[in-house]
């Protein structure tokens, strides 16, 4: 029986529900000691950026019909590949277990019936969204995200007619560079996912390309919500802002399934991820044991500060993701049947090492582009040392 290809709608729903997320609205709270211009103008520049490299990872799963993590051997290695899956199905877990802390923590502040229970509930809601299947999911993806659009539309309506937008003080507590890169980190983060839903695209270039724009925009309209609110309602506070906008049990709803639908990602490419490291379990059953250690993790251990968490992410996945896309697209190399590409390996380690020092760089755009360009200029003067040398040998 030949396997369902998602539709360019589907893909786009799905990476619809990914954007509508508590954590984005919450990363854009931050801006407002920026002034809205400034605050808007470093959200687009940083998602222009972030989404460029959420496009070209994409196409590398949907046009080799790869997962995310089994792309990276064509760059690092059957055996070196699985370095970056582990890594990344580990970043997966926590993630689920960030999400359902966030979104049991701002529902706990609606309605507080235990913050136990929000993470059973909102981990339940995952498993379910899971055991249904990323290509079953069409019409209750559908319905779901149709209900999130009405509601974030009542809230984006609700706090921006509420308050003056040029009131917020504005200090330097966040430069205008970290600001670029903390608007970058969100797509960032989905670099080592998105090829696990393109690579079942019927269309992969038009789903990447609808991935990429539905998920840019609606992450800078997160982002906006998130800065509104705090200019406007003087809090970073998102559960307390969808409070004071009057939205009660409305709001509880956007915190539920935006949590529900974007922890699904995380969970089941979780899943996805241990599958290319061992074929004796489904990816489908590993995403759901994923969201049940996300739920006790989340039940169990207070998650407030992620800023280390996304610079770690960050530091592994540009550099890797560079060399891949040096690879595919400008060199044509594949090692998929080397157990290791060393030269590619200690390209990728001088860049995790070039991303920790622009770290402490105030740099305008930030430290992952320049990361990313450098080290895709390395990758390609190895691969010609080397192929050089193959040649003389």
């Amino acid at each position: 029986m030949e396997q369902h290809k998602t539709s360019v709608f589907e893909n786009g729903l799905i990476w619809f529900g990914a954007g509508v997320s508590i954590a984005e609205i919450l990363s854009g709270t931050y801006f407002a000691t920026l002034g809205f211009s400034k605050g808007l103008l470093a959200i687009l520049v940083g998602h222009v950026i972030g989404c460029a490299m959420f496009f070209l990872a994409g196409l590398i799963g949907g046009l080799t019909r790869k997962s995310s993590m089994e792309t990276t051997k064509r760059s690092f290695g059957y055996r070196g590949g699985l370095f970056f899956a582990f890594l990344n199905a580990l970043q997966l877990v926590a993630w689920t277990a960030i999400m359902i802390y966030d979104g049991a923590l701002s529902a706990s502040s609606v309605f507080d019936i235990g913050h136990w229970f929000w993470c059973v509930a909102i981990g339940l809601l995952v498993i379910i969204w899971i055991a249904v299947g990323v290509t079953n999911l069409a019409k209750l993806n559908t319905v779901t995200m149709a209900l999130l659009f009405l509601l974030t539309v009542v809230l984006c309506k609700i706090i921006f007619s509420s308050g003056d937008l040029g009131s917020a003080p504005v200090d330097d507590s966040l430069s205008f560079g970290a600001a670029v890169e903390l608007a970058v980190a969100m797509p960032l983060s989905w670099l080592p996912v998105i090829s696990d839903y393109t690579r079942e695209a019927e269309k992969p270039v038009a789903a990447t390309a609808a991935s990429t724009v539905v998920y840019g925009l609606v992450s800078c309209w997160m982002y906006l919500i998130g800065m509104g609110g705090a200019i406007i309602m003087g809090t970073g506070d998102i559960a307390l802002i969808m409070v004071r906008a009057g939205l009660g049990i409305a709001g509880l709803l956007i915190i539920v399934l935006s949590t529900s639908t974007t922890t699904f990602l995380d969970a089941y490419s979780a899943g996805v991820s241990m599958e290319s490291i061992s074929t004796k379990f489904r990816g489908r059953t590993l995403g759901i044991i994923a969201t049940v250690i996300g739920i006790v993790a989340a039940c169990l251990f207070p998650m407030d500060d992620i800023t280390g968490f996304l610079y770690l992410i960050g530091s592994v996945f540009a550099p890797m993701i560079a060399i891949m896309i040096a690879d595919f697209f400008l060199l044509k190399r594949d090692h998929s049947g080397e157990a290791f590409s060393a030269t590619n390996l200690i390209v990728w380690l001088i860049g995790f090492l070039i991303y920790r020092y622009l770290m402490t760089v105030d740099l305008i755009l930030g430290n992952t582009l320049p990361t990313m360009l450098i080290t895709m200029i390395l990758a390609i003067l190895a691969a010609k040392l080397t192929s050089g040398k193959e040649k003389d040998a």
